[in-house]
């Protein structure tokens, strides 16, 4: 399970990371394993899209059990299976990296951080980061 605090300490963290690195306005939401939205905050003149894109990321890391980075990646490789994706789970799932998946200590999945407004790479490092100072696992998937 994923606490609020936790959750909150992940957002902060993320966007503190994200001004830090001088990146475009970021939005950061993070799910429960169940993918129930737990905390979200979005930054001025972040787009009106950043927030579906970045529950998008975090959710179809949930859905599919690892890290969008690697949904990408196969994605790219078997692109009429993520088209049969997006159709079942009704376009909410978004396979480009920037959904990184929480693990606790055990190794458990307690939820996902999903991040839009930069490139997806720099998406990631934000969320990275902030799942790590929440002393949680970060799982960003690999290519």
């Amino acid at each position: 399970m994923i606490t609020l605090a936790q959750a909150s300490a992940i957002v902060d963290v993320a966007l503190k990371k994200g001004r830090d690195s001088n990146l475009a306005p970021l939005t950061v939401a993070v799910l429960d394993a169940g993918g129930h939205l737990v905390a979200f905050k979005r930054e001025d003149k972040s787009g009106i899209l950043r927030f579906d894109i970045a529950f998008g990321k975090a959710w179809g890391a949930l859905g599919m059990g690892f890290g969008s980075r690697t949904l990408a990646s196969r994605a790219a490789k078997t692109p009429q299976f993520f088209t049969m994706l997006a159709a079942a789970s009704g376009g909410r799932m978004i396979s480009n990296p920037g959904g990184v998946l929480i693990r606790n200590a055990a190794g458990d999945i307690v939820g996902a951080c999903g991040i839009s407004g930069d490139t997806s790479d720099k998406d990631e490092m934000c969320a990275i980061a902030g799942i790590e100072a929440a002393g949680l696992k970060a799982d960003p998937g690999t290519d």
